[in-house]
């Protein structure tokens, strides 16, 4: 059986454009892209008037929309909603759920935008037993691990990436000159 490549490749072609297409739609559609993480969690002891000591627990969750496009009706649950500050300052609402739980909603988040949400309550209640889960009416949140690390300056990254692409033109040529001695 004789295989037609020129057929083969008539009807192949247009077929990996399409999936390509489509692939690169989809990840370069104008769309809201919301990150979550939790910033810093702090139990501090401070004095009460009378001498006692109390345990004063907080923590911060940043909510960004890293897309190009508004995020509407972003909603952060909670299994309990203590006292909380956003920053910046945001419009935001409180709803009420049918099991008890609480969402803070906020209408809209523009694109390249991040808040902070700040919490305070006491003990026995902990970090893990408030927040529940952060979306939108364009979907779920993606949960990042974060770290602060040292940013360098803007010279020595450019520095590191004339030596990145150095080693790859040279491991380039290296392999062309491989493939010049095989065959």
């Amino acid at each position: 059986m004789h295989i037609n490549w020129d057929l083969v490749a008539k009807i192949a072609i247009p077929l990996i454009t399409l999936v390509l297409g489509i692939i690169l739609n989809k990840w370069f559609e104008d769309r809201p892209k919301l990150i979550s993480y939790i910033s810093q969690t702090f139990g501090i002891y401070t004095k009460t008037p009378n001498g006692g000591n109390l345990m004063v627990h907080t923590h911060s969750v940043v909510v960004g929309n890293v897309g190009r496009k508004s995020a509407t009706d972003v909603r952060l649950g909670h299994s309990e909603l203590p006292a909380f500050q956003i920053l910046p300052s945001i419009d935001h609402s409180v709803k009420d759920l049918p099991d008890g739980s609480k969402e803070i909603v906020i209408p809209t988040l523009v694109p390249k935008k991040q808040i902070t949400i700040n919490y305070l309550y006491f003990p026995p209640l902990t970090f893990n037993q408030i927040n529940t889960y952060t979306e939108s009416d364009q979907g779920s949140a993606r949960i990042v691990n974060m770290q602060l690390t040292r940013q360098y300056s803007p010279r020595l990254i450019k520095a590191m990436l004339l030596v990145f692409l150095l080693g790859l033109g040279t491991l380039g040529y290296l392999l062309i000159m491989a493939i010049k001695v095989v065959f």
